[in-house]
């Protein structure tokens, strides 16, 4: 443990370094190669990874070269958490997260966790790319140190057990499930019936072995890039959460870029969500193929309306809560305004 302490104190002093050196480049004229640091917590296989690498690609591009920027991926530089106040300081300048670690920032950030906010993958996707969406969650977090930037889908989320049958959501009742550290995520889990147990993702694999949990929630991928397919033998289609990842940038570093280059980020970041998309839906038909043929995972479609039925008060409860209701209907009428032009 104490070894583990020193590394990383070791890696915080390296990032505070390069972190001084980048604020040195960005105060400097604009001639200069302006270098950024982003992190995150996939492995360099993950798709989310990829499209980051495009957007550090394009962002080279667009800037000849102006901008550049340095990718730590799978933790190097500490938990979405750490990671997330780091970047608040300005010490690395872009993160990816779930928007579900953003809750605790602003509470807006809840609403993605909320249980069948959207009724698909396309609406889902149709409705994020909405400028207007976009600036009632990027913005709320200025005061915390840092704006969103874009967002990447991060899949269906769905319900995999060690050896449980999930028919309906009383299956449930007494299930130990991980759920991602925030409030909206336990809620659900307990509305479900289930016993939420909040989590990092590292961990899942060996709790799920050793029976600490019974059940996990999340997309295909996690079968197969994290293994727990090795111990979780069945798969269910609840689709009961698609919860965006969020590339997020510290706010006096964005400010300190000239408009050109702020338009530079944005653009880069835009297209690095589009190249997503289909490398996102490859992947996770891959993840289920391997998942079934090679580690023995059975997949259930089932029927989802008893667990919709379930989750109803606490969706009722985001039309109520003064930090949500703005978001909540400014997204009922985006899917309105997406199924109208369907």
């Amino acid at each position: 443990m104490r070894r583990r302490i020193h590394m990383r104190i070791f890696l915080l002093c390296i990032v505070s370094v390069l972190s001084l050196l980048t604020g040195c480049a960005q105060t400097s004229s604009s001639e200069d190669t302006k270098e950024f640091i982003l992190a995150h917590n996939q492995p360099t296989n993950h798709p989310i990874h990829e499209s980051l690498v495009d957007f550090q690609r394009l962002l080279d591009e667009k800037s000849d070269g102006k901008l550049k920027l340095r990718i730590y991926a799978n933790g190097q530089l500490g938990s979405e958490r750490e990671v997330i106040e780091m970047t608040q300081t300005n010490a690395v300048q872009f993160t990816k997260v779930s928007a579900s670690a953003l809750e605790s920032f602003s509470e807006a950030y809840s609403l993605f966790s909320m249980p069948y906010l959207f009724d698909s993958k396309e609406q889902f996707r149709d409705v994020m790319k909405m400028p207007e969406i976009q600036d009632a969650f990027y913005n709320k977090t200025e005061d915390n140190g840092f704006i969103g930037i874009t967002y990447y889908d991060a899949g269906v989320r769905n319900m995999y057990t060690k050896d449980r049958i999930l028919e309906t959501n009383e299956d449930m009742h007494g299930l130990k499930t991980r759920v991602q550290p925030s409030k909206t995520s336990v809620q659900m889990i307990e509305a479900l019936g289930g016993t939420p147990t909040p989590m990092g993702f590292g961990e899942v694999y060996t709790a799920l072995q050793s029976g600490l949990l019974d059940a996990a929630e999340n997309n295909e991928s996690a079968l197969t890039d994290n293994k727990h397919g090795e111990v979780a033998k069945h798969y269910f289609y609840t689709e009961h959460a698609i919860v965006p990842d969020i590339l997020i940038m510290n706010v006096e570093a964005y400010n300190q870029l000239s408009d050109e280059e702020q338009q530079w980020v944005r653009e880069a970041a835009a297209e690095s969500t589009a190249l997503h998309e289909p490398r996102w839906d490859e992947r996770m038909l891959e993840s289920r193929q391997i998942a079934e043929e090679e580690m023995g995972v059975t997949f259930h479609k089932i029927d989802k309306s008893n667990f919709m039925e379930a989750v109803r008060p606490l969706q009722e409860s985001f039309k109520e809560n003064e930090a949500t209701i703005e978001q909540y209907d400014l997204i009922m009428g985006a899917k309105e305004e997406n199924d109208e032009q369907d």
